[in-house]
Order: structure tokens, then C-alpha cells, then sequence
């Protein structure tokens, strides 16, 4: 048996597949203060209401938001930062960027919370811009520093010295001084967290990386503890943000790779999905309680980027590259200033929740918007496992939208709903047009508890003709899970002109990066013969500011030439143009990974009439209930075909079907639906 648990804001994803294909999927309530019990639970309910042994897992793969989290509540660890001597103020100066130029009220953008002055020290040393030690470390001089941050009760060390991508030597030298004094302390070398250069991002990741280091430490050593408690003797791997899996051992090693461990899990299910449907171009929209994540597939190869955004902080680190905005089940609707309708981007979360859940949440919500609306049914939400209360989200609607607005409670309703899709369209374009994609060309794919409920509507935002219903939706970031493969990504500085670096160079620089891959590869206990290598190289123009990732087939004649022309289309594509000019690469990319699994399930098809009963549904254009036939997913058979308004209810979400859009179950038991007279 494989598993994977996704751990989300509102709900914690369960998915089970047996070596014979079936598939045991829920979700369960999060449990904020301790994300492991929410895992437990679940590991109990497998065997007691599924008769899924724990020893009998082979597979245990976990996407986490800890790391995220440890962030956004400001719960990491007292961080102590080391640097060079004349550098101990980078982390403060950043950029001198703005987010908002016109702002009146202008606020710091770079983390100082993550080691305020007094929790940043120099030691004496320097290493040079080759590499070559032009002042040896004086050992006393570390020594008197860490006394200094141990008065301050610092836990966790961050140590950034100049150049030590070129050689780290000296940081090398620090860890094991504090080592042997402190045997306690948690520490982060730049020169293995980020050993590229530009100082200030480097300092950020490592800082970020020396922050969340303990709380990750500790929550993966509880949860493998607990695992071996419940009988379940698989090792226990993590989703890391780039879309690989990597050993709980390596993750405690570098937590800073796993910011985007939930939403990366979505998007790897989304690939799968995509390849069992012959579907290459993909956009998938994972609208859960809290956010919407939407990410972009292009020819079966999910969007990467080498830097990403964690509340509102820029932090280097590879991941794939997916547009987070607050807008989900659980965000809240409100009335601005101006009296305009907002929704998110805070959330009513699990705890207290929607209205509906009469778990003491006031405030609406895009969930409560949907029951009113009759999307919803109050009797059958998470496949019956709670029966939400539409008196209230009425109630609360009324008080703090319709009432202040002057309309009716199901104008209001409709109006959240039609935020939230103007919201998420805005996010679409983001990660498409913006990188020169239309999203015409591109199938919707919905996931999450909510997607498949507002699929549809956003298509039609977007001129999109097609969206693809996976057989599991709501828990299709935890089937992704068991999709991925185990990878691990090691890069470093070369900067160097390309039409004057010779392949030996590059041959030579790259065998250095797999030697550093294949350590942590064998760490995983994987047959070696089975990894699969792959090179890439960051590259731009002379006196460009910003690279780009191309491709690097070492394999393929004249490699540094294509990878010159591959570079060209790229920045036309993102940019609009290229010129034929000298271009510089800054850094080497090697990524050694395991083939992935992916598979679809076949699931069940319950026997029996798929219509369920005809419910009201508040249609959008003329603002009046409707009739709509309410069908059952799990008694739709392949080749199934209906037309809209219609509802599709399952466990683990519900898909609303408008007028001019049909419905085909496909062989695979995903759902395509189609807007209808539109060609393809």
C-alpha cells in the first residue's frame, strides 16, 4: 500500500492505492496546533473503517505547510546570523526595492525580523571573489561572537560569509567550533543551503532556512516517531517545493526547500492527470479553504522558478512556479472603505471555519456564499461528514454584505462568488500571459475541495473551452504525492562568458554537482541504475541583471551552442524579444531524480441511477432559483455524457456544470467538460 497525506490550512488529504489500483481517499479535519495528529487520525480510520494495515505500507510520501507556517505566525527559532567582518548589515539593507512605489507609508521588505541587530555579529576573515583566503579565520574572535548570540538565547545559526560559494572553507571551520562547544545548536551554511552568488539573497535563504530549522527538525521527528508508534515502518519522505520527494533525514537538512510542499503535490497530480488524459498543456487551479494555488503545465513539464515569494519576502529557492493568492472556501467577505465587496485574502481557516460549520466562525465566507446559492448541499458536505448550518451563513451574510450594500442576501451571494472568480482569473493571467502563454490554448484542471465548484465559471472568465474533473479532486495533492518521484537539486556559480567556456569546463564543474547529488541520492536507499540525470544552466545577457534557467543537454552535438539558441526563444517568449549578443552563465543545475510512478486509478463504478434528486440553484444571470438535476459521481460510467445546469456530487467536492457547458466521463473516469459550440 502507498500513502499520501497532504496537510492543508482546513483539511488534512488522505490517498491509499493498493498494488491492485484501488484507491481509499478523505479528508479530515487539520488540527493546527499539532498538523501530526490530523496524520494519525487519518492512519487510524485506514485501519479501522478500511482495514488498511500500517505494516503493511510500503510508501509513505507527506506534503506539509510547517515550514510556511513557521513563517507566517512568526514561530521559528531565535536565529543568530554570522558574516564577514563590514557585512554584518546586509540582511537590513536588501534591495532598497518597493512593492508599492506610491505608498505614503513605506515599511521595511526585507526580514529583519529573522535577526535584528542585536542577533547579527562578524567574525574576522575574508575569503576573495577567486576564492584564495586573503585573511585566515580568527578562531577567537568566533568563539567571542557565538558567546555574544548565546547571551541573546539563540538556538539557530545562519552563517553567510563573503564568497563562500567560491571556497567554504571558513564556514566550515565556524560549524565546527560551535559543534564542539555547543553541541546543540542548529546551524545553516550558505555555502550548502544557496552557494551561488549575490549576497543578499544568499544571506535571506540561509536565515530563512536557520528560522524553521528546528520547528521542522522537531515536527518531522515527532511525526516519523508516531508513524513507527502506529506500526508504519515505510520511510517517511516529504514533497519539497521543486516537486520531488526527499527522505525526512535530508529534509530536517535543508527545511528551506520545503515552502511549497503542499501546493507543489497538487500540481505533480495535475501532470498526472494531464499525461492519462493526453492533455500537455495544463493550468491547474487548487482552490482549498484558505488559498487558490494555480499553476501552469506546459508540453507535460510543470513551470519552475529559482525564486519564490513567501509573505512577501522574495527567498531563493527552487520551486515550481505557482501563483498563491488568498482566495478560498474559507476566505472572508467584506466591505472596504469605499464600500466596495472584497473577499480574502484572511480566512476563517478549520478553526472556527465558515459560518455554516456552527463552530462559532461570524464572519461570511465563499463557503457560505455557496450554500446559500444552493451549490452546496448543508446535508451531504465532505461526503456527509458535516452538516453545515444555512440559517447562519445567511444570517451573516445579510449583516455585514447585503444590508451594508443595500441588496439581497442572494445578489450578495452571487457577488462573492463573482469576486472570487475575478480574483483567481487575475491569478490565471499571471502565470500564463504574463510569461508570454495563452491561456486559450490551455485545459482548466480542478483541484481541491472547491475547485470543480467554480471550474467552469473561471473557463468561461478566460475563454477557456475545456476543464478536466480529476476522479479524486479534493484530494488530488495527496494522490500527487504518491506521483512524484524522489529528487534531489544541487547548483553553484560559474560565471563565465558561454563563447568563451569550453565543454571540458562545464563537463568538469558538472561532475562536481552530481557527486554532491548522488550522496544524497544513496541516502534514499534508491537503485542508482535507475536515476535519471538532467543539467541546466542560468544564463543572460552581458550587464543583464536577471537570468533565465535553459536547458543544458550535455548529450545532444554542440550543446553550449543550443543552450545559447535555447536561451533566445526563452527570453523572447517571457520578454517579447532577443537580440543575437554575448551572454554570461551564472550558474550550473544538476538534478539527479527516480522516474515517476504515475498512474490513474480505476475506481469502482456503483451500480444505479446516477441522478440523485433536482436541487434549487441560484443561476447567476437572472438571479432566480433553478431546478438542476443533482448527479452522483460514483454512478457515472465511462462514456457518461450530460448536459448543464447540472451538479456533480462526490466525497470530496462538488462540480457545478452551468448552462452551454456538457459533460463526458472519460476512460480514465476523469470528467471533461466542455463549453459547448466552441472548437478545439
Amino acid at each position: 500500500m502507498r500513502i499520501g497525506v497532504d496537510v492543508g490550512g482546513t483539511f488534512t488529504d488522505f490517498s491509499c492505492i493498493s498494488p491492485s489500483g484501488r484507491q481509499v481517499a478523505f479528508k479530515l479535519p487539520s488540527t493546527p496546533d499539532d498538523p501530526s495528529e490530523a496524520v494519525i487520525l487519518g492512519l487510524r480510520e485506514l485501519r479501522d473503517k478500511f482495514d488498511i494495515s500500517p505494516r503493511d505500507i510500503s510508501m509513505f510520501a507527506h506534503g506539509t505547510t510547517v515550514a510556511t507556517n513557521a513563517v507566517l505566525e512568526r514561530k521559528g527559532a531565535t536565529v543568530g546570523l554570522i558574516t564577514t567582518e563590514g557585512f554584518r548589515d546586509v540582511l537590513e539593507i536588501g534591495r532598497q526595492m518597493r512593492q508599492k512605489m506610491y505608498s505614503i507609508r513605506l515599511e521595511p521588505e526585507t526580514p529583519v525580523f529573522l535577526a535584528p541587530g542585536r542577533r547579527r555579529v562578524s567574525v574576522n576573515e575574508r575569503i576573495g571573489a577567486d576564492g584564495a583566503i586573503i585573511k585566515s579565520l580568527d578562531e577567537n574572535n568566533v568563539l567571542a561572537a557565538v558567546e555574544r548570540l548565546r547571551a541573546e538565547d539563540v538556538n539557530s545559526l545562519a552563517i553567510t560569509l563573503l564568497f563562500s560559494f567560491m571556497n567554504p572553507i571558513h564556514e566550515r571551520r565556524i560549524k565546527e567550533i560551535v559543534i564542539d562547544h555547543w553541541p546543540d545548536m542548529l546551524i545553516s551554511l550558505s555555502s550548502e543551503v544557496d552557494p551561488v552568488f549575490r549576497e543578499y539573497e544568499r544571506t535571506v535563504v540561509t536565515a530563512f532556512d536557520a528560522y524553521i530549522k528546528p520547528t521542522v527538525d522537531s515536527y518531522l521527528s515527532k511525526l516519523k516517531t508516531a508513524l513507527l508508534q502506529e506500526g508504519v515502518t515505510a520511510p517517511l519522505q516529504v514533497m519539497q517545493s521543486r516537486g520531488g520527494l526527499a527522505g525526512a533525514e535530508t529534509a530536517r537538512m535543508r527545511p528551506v526547500r520545503l515552502f511549497l510542499s503542499g501546493p507543489a503535490g497538487g500540481v505533480i497530480g495535475g501532470l498526472g492527470e494531464g499525461k492519462a488524459n493526453t492533455f500537455g498543456n495544463l493550468i491547474t487551479v487548487d482552490i482549498g479553504g484558505t488559498s487558490c494555488d494555480i499553476a501552469l503545465i506546459s508540453e507535460s513539464k510543470p513551470l519552475l522558478r529559482q525564486e519564490g515569494v513567501i509573505d512577501k519576502f522574495s527567498i531563493r529557492v527552487p520551486m515550481v512556479d505557482v501563483n498563491a493568492i488568498g482566495a478560498g472556501g474559507g476566505s472572508i467577505a467584506w466591505i472596504d472603505e469605499s464600500g466596495g465587496l472584497r473577499v480574502g485574502p484572511h480566512s476563517a481557516g478549520s478553526e472556527p471555519g465558515p459560518a455554516c460549520y456552527d463552530r462559532g466562525g461570524v464572519h461570511p465566507t465563499v463557503t457560505d456564499a455557496s450554500l446559500v446559492s444552493g451549490l452546496l448541499d448543508k446535508n451531504y458536505f465532505a461526503g456527509g461528514r458535516f452538516r453545515l448550518n444555512q440559517e447562519k451563513s445567511c444570517a451573516v451574510i445579510d449583516r455585514y454584505i447585503a444590508k451594508p450594500l443595500g441588496i439581497s442576501v442572494e445578489h450578495a451571494a452571487l457577488g462573492i462568488q463573482k469576486v472570487l472568480i475575478s480574483q483567481m482569473s487575475e491569478g490565471v493571467r499571471f502565470v500564463s500571459i504574463k510569461q508570454g502563454f495563452d491561456p486559450r490554448e490551455f485545459v482548466l484542471l480542478a483541484l481541491g475541495g472547491a475547485g470543480p465548484l467554480y471550474a467552469c465559471a473561471l473557463a468561461e472568465e478566460l475563454n477557456i473551452g475545456r476543464v478536466l474533473v480529476p476522479r479524486n479532486p479534493g484530494v488530488l495533492s495527496a494522490t500527487g504525492l504518491l506521483n512524484s518521484s524522489v529528487e534531489h537539486e544541487i547548483s553553484s556559480s560559474f560565471n563565465r562568458i558561454l563563447g568563451e567556456t569550453s565543454l571540458a569546463e562545464v563537463s568538469s564543474a558538472l561532475s562536481l554537482l552530481d557527486a554532491q547529488a548522488q550522496k544524497l541520492m544513496l541516502k534514499e536507499a534508491v537503485e542508482m541504475t535507475d536515476v535519471e540525470v538532467s543539467y541546466a544552466a542560468d544564463i543572460c545577457y552581458l550587464g543583464q541583471g536577471y537570468y533565465l534557467e535553459v536547458p543544458l543537454e550535455i548529450e545532444k552535438s554542440s550543446p553550449l551552442e543550443l543552450a545559447y539558441q535555447n536561451f533566445l526563444k526563452i527570453h523572447d517568449r517571457i520578454y517579447g524579444h532577443s537580440v543575437d549578443g554575448p551572454v554570461r552563465i551564472v550558474n550550473l543545475r544538476t538534478v539527479h531524480k527516480v522516474p515517476t510512478r504515475s498512474e490513474i486509478t480505476q475506481p469502482e463504478i456503483t451500480r444505479g441511477e446516477p441522478l440523485k434528486v433536482h436541487r434549487d440553484i441560484l443561476i447567476e444571470n437572472d438571479g432566480k432559483f433553478e431546478k438542476v438535476p443533482v448527479l452522483q459521481r460514483a454512478k457515472m460510467p465511462v462514456e457518461f455524457y450530460f448536459e448543464g445546469p447540472a451538479i456533480v456530487e462526490q466525497n470530496d467536492t462538488t462540480t457545478w456544470i452551468p448552462k452551454e457547458w456538457c459533460g463526458t466521463v472519460l476512460n480514465t473516469s476523469t470528467l471533461l467538460l466542455e463549453m459547448m459550440g466552441k472548437k478545439f
